[in-house]
């Protein structure tokens, strides 16, 4: 019921219109009877119930021309004070709603100099042609605290509608940018589990391919040898599955009965290392770290973010090189960790930013603030550099969600 009548005026303004301009031309007839106690008035009553029928009328036009109407109300209530009628708020009532209306679609300023400029137009005329009889309280205060009061009413008004318009924007906007988060963390996320995918797999399945074609091929001439790398391919392919379900794990809702269960493992990072090495090892890749600057503590993102540059990296050179050796070098300088991959190789590897492998790469370095750059060396091969800071803070991963 409340938010009916609320809505009424701007649903049915013609109605609202006619509603105020007939009660104040109702309120006119009395207002022309005003006079001070004991005295008679001067004139009849007639010409200010005309004049104030007038500016009624003039109110018709007070949406579209508000300044306009101003003017037309004004001069009719300059005139009814010139011909010696009291200046009450019976007879000032057209001005007074012209001027609410001036300071509820106009700027401050415009409302008061409008106001101020009719103030001092009826003092003017009321010293001047007014009754003389009529105390300065009726000629000068009166109009002026009238007319100042509508003007105070539409400004609050005007201000009370933008900073409700203003709310609504922000709320709006806060829930654009709610939506947005949600939709870019659920990217994020997505596209962190497909690298984790994709290092997994990858690098898995072509150790587990070597192994199988060196035991294919030593099967016939080394026993021995083929039984070792044949153990090595099933505790490479149980690493397989084990990380495989704990990164399936984390699709799982955390309400499902065996959650715990899927729930992964401690996270990768360079104290495995020595493990990663002696995977490449057996499928025929001989890997030479070299471990320059003092190693100091690493964050948890930097530390994964690293062991899974350098797994991806090898599993490269395992896959395109076409060579035998790979050399890891990895210097600790001040805050930051630089971890360069580098081989030997014919031009058979990647090019640059070419393949999943390479831009998953570049992503996981730009997840931590950092930056990764790949492509053929001089001296033949190819090289594969990273640059992470130690300990990435929010702030850093916030100012990179931001410009991506």
């Amino acid at each position: 019921m409340i938010d009916s009548l609320q809505r009424y005026p701007h649903s049915h303004p013609r109605a609202v219109n006619a509603v105020v301009v007939t009660s104040l031309f109702a309120c006119s007839f009395p207002g022309s009877l005003v006079t001070v106690p004991g005295h008679d008035l001067d004139v009849p009553w007639w010409p200010g119930v005309l004049l104030t029928g007038v500016a009624c009328a003039a109110l018709l036009g007070r949406r579209g021309r508000p300044r306009t109407t101003v003017v037309l109300t004004g001069l009719c209530a300059l005139a009814v004070a010139a011909l010696g009628y009291i200046p009450t708020v019976l007879l000032l009532g057209p001005l007074m709603v012209a001027l609410y209306s001036l300071a509820t679609g106009t700027t401050r300023r415009t409302a008061y100099t409008f106001s101020f400029t009719a103030i001092a137009a009826l003092a003017t005329t009321g010293l001047l042609a007014g009754p003389g009889d009529v105390s300065v309280v009726l000629k000068l205060i009166g109009p002026a605290a009238w007319l100042l009061l509508p003007t105070a009413l539409g400004n609050a008004r005007r201000l009370y509608v933008a900073y409700l318009e203003a709310v609504q924007a922000r709320a709006e906007h806060a829930e654009r940018t709610r939506e947005e988060e949600a939709r870019r963390r659920v990217t994020e996320e997505r596209m962190r589990i497909a690298r984790d995918l994709h290092d997994v797999v990858a690098h898995h399945l072509v150790l587990a391919n070597l192994q199988a074609s060196t035991v294919a091929r030593l099967l016939r001439t080394q026993l021995d040898e083929a039984a070792r790398i044949s153990t090595d391919l099933s505790e490479s392919t149980s690493v397989a599955l084990s990380e495989l379900k704990a990164t399936v794990g984390l699709l799982r809702s955390a309400d499902t009965a065996d959650s715990t269960d899927n729930a992964p493992g401690p996270a990768p990072g360079l104290a495995r290392l020595p493990d990663l090495v002696d995977s490449f090892r057996s499928a025929g890749l001989t890997v030479t770290v070299i471990t320059e600057g003092d190693p100091g503590p690493l964050g948890a993102r930097t530390d994964l973010t690293a062991y899974r540059i350098l797994q991806e990296a090898l599993t490269n050179v395992t896959k395109h090189a076409g060579t035998h050796a790979a050399e890891v070098r990895i210097a600790y300088t001040g805050d930051r960790l630089r971890v360069t991959i580098t081989n030997g190789g014919a031009a058979e590897s990647p090019a640059p930013g070419s393949g999943f492998g390479l831009l998953g790469m570049r992503e996981r370095a730009r997840s931590v603030g950092g930056h990764l750059r790949a492509g053929h060396r001089r001296e033949g091969g190819f090289e594969v550099v990273t640059d992470l800071p130690l300990h990435p803070s929010e702030a850093v991963g916030a100012a990179r969600r931001s410009a991506t």
